[in-house]
C-alpha cells in the first residue's frame, strides 16, 4: 500500500491563504505529505513563521507574499513557482474573507472584498495554473468554498453567494480540464475555529466547530488520490451538524 508521503514526494503544491487558518493547515499538512509548498498570502510575517514551521518539521517551503486580488500578482506568484521547482502540481485556493449581515441595509461596496478575494481570485488562480498542468497533462486543483452555499444560513447572504460561485465554477472547469489530465475538486467545510471569528461578535459556539486540521486531512485526500481517481466534491461537517 503507497503512504501519502510517497504520493506526494517530489511534488510541488501552491496555496493562498496559507498565513493563517485553514491555508496554514493545508499547507503543513501537505508538507508534511512530502509536497515542497508555495506559501501565499498578504501578510508577510505570517508567511515566515508557517515557513519556520515547515522548515524545522523537515519540509520545504517558499513564502511568497502575494495579495491574490491582482492578477499580476497572481500571475508572477505562479512563475515564481515554477521558476523554483520546475513544475506545480497542485493548487489550494485557501484564501477567503467574510462579513455577515441582513441583505435589507447592506451596502454593496460591504461586498466587494468577499467578490474579490473568495470568488474572483479563485478563478484568477486556476487560470493561472492551468498552462503549467495542460503542459504537464496532470494537476490538481482544490478550490476552498463553504457549506453556505449549500445551506440558507440568515446573513450571509453575500458570503454564500461568493462560494456558491465558486462550487458552480470548480464544476464546469473540471469538464473542461478532464480529459487535460488535471482534477478539479472542491471542499465545502461546515463552520471551521479560524481567527476569521474574532471580529464577530456574538458568534456561534468555537468550541463546536471543526478544527484547522480536520480540514487539511480532508484536503489530503483529495490531493493524494492516484491520479486515476478524482474526489469532485466534500462537504466536511461537525460532528453536532451546522452550528
Amino acid at each position: 500500500m503507497t503512504d501519502a508521503r510517497q504520493a506526494l514526494e517530489g511534488q510541488v503544491a501552491l496555496v493562498t491563504g496559507a498565513g493563517r487558518g485553514i491555508g496554514r493547515a493545508i499547507a503543513i499538512a501537505l508538507a508534511t505529505e512530502g509536497a515542497a509548498v508555495v506559501l501565499a498570502a498578504r501578510t508577510r510575517q505570517q508567511l515566515a513563521e508557517v515557513a519556520a514551521e515547515i522548515r524545522e518539521r523537515g519540509g520545504r517551503a517558499l513564502a511568497v507574499p502575494t495579495d491574490v486580488t491582482q492578477d499580476t500578482a497572481v500571475e508572477a506568484l505562479v512563475e515564481q513557482t515554477v521558476a523554483e521547482f520546475g513544475r506545480l502540481d497542485v493548487l489550494v485556493t485557501a484564501a477567503g474573507t467574510a462579513s455577515f449581515g441582513p441583505v435589507a441595509g447592506a451596502k454593496p461596496a460591504d461586498w466587494d472584498a468577499m467578490l474579490a478575494v473568495n470568488f474572483r481570485a479563485v478563478m484568477v488562480c486556476c487560470c493561472a495554473v492551468l498552462p503549467v498542468m495542460v503542459h504537464q497533462h496532470r494537476g490538481t486543483i482544490l478550490n476552498i468554498a463553504s457549506v453556505a452555499a449549500q445551506r440558507f444560513i440568515p446573513g450571509a447572504a453575500a458570503y454564500a453567494a461568493t462560494k456558491a460561485g465558486v462550487v458552480a465554477w470548480s464544476r464546469v472547469l473540471r469538464e473542461e480540464v478532464r480529459a487535460e489530465g488535471v482534477r478539479v475538486g472542491v471542499l465545502v467545510p461546515g463552520a471551521v475555529d479560524t481567527p476569521l471569528w474574532d471580529a464577530i461578535p456574538q458568534g456561534p459556539d468555537r468550541s463546536r466547530m471543526l478544527r484547522t486540521e480536520d480540514v487539511a486531512r480532508a484536503a489530503v485526500l483529495m490531493v493524494t488520490l492516484p491520479p486515476g481517481a478524482a474526489l469532485e466534491e466534500l462537504t466536511l461537517l461537525p460532528a453536532g451538524g451546522i452550528l
